[in-house]
């Protein structure tokens, strides 16, 4: 079973999102990199960029399959981890720890559509 943080917000196309304040972390689940396999690129955005709930913002690649990445919630982008450029690989090590763009939140309120971590594990065993 993929390990699932309490806490956070899910989407069905398998990002997270941690909030601190106005502020949105965003990545993907233990289950998408564990899906996905050895990352070897990560496509970020670049700071200052507006991202939209629901629209694809980047992508990550592994030795298996390249797959899009879909903002969970709309914001402006403040920072990306920049980690990810040299060691993409965290990624499989920690996908929790390592976030790939901070954004700063503009509708909290879209926070609601997305999943709670037991339905996000429910979701996962479907």
């Amino acid at each position: 079973m993929a390990k699932v943080i309490e806490g956070l917000y899910y989407s069905e196309s398998h990002e997270y999102v941690r909030v601190e304040g106005n502020f949105g972390f965003i990545g993907i689940t233990d289950y998408a990199q564990n899906a996905l396999g050895n990352v070897v690129y990560v496509d970020m955005p670049d700071v200052d960029d507006e991202v939209e709930a629901g629209e694809e913002f980047g992508a990550v690649e592994s030795v298996k399959a390249a797959s899009d990445l879909y903002s969970p919630v709309s914001g402006t982008v403040v920072e990306v981890n920049e980690a990810l450029d040299d060691q993409p690989e965290l990624i499989n090590q920690d996908a929790f720890e390592n976030w790939i763009i901070k954004v700063e939140l503009s509708d909290k309120t879209e926070l609601d559509n997305l999943m709670s971590a037991a339905d996000y594990a429910a979701f996962c065993e479907k």
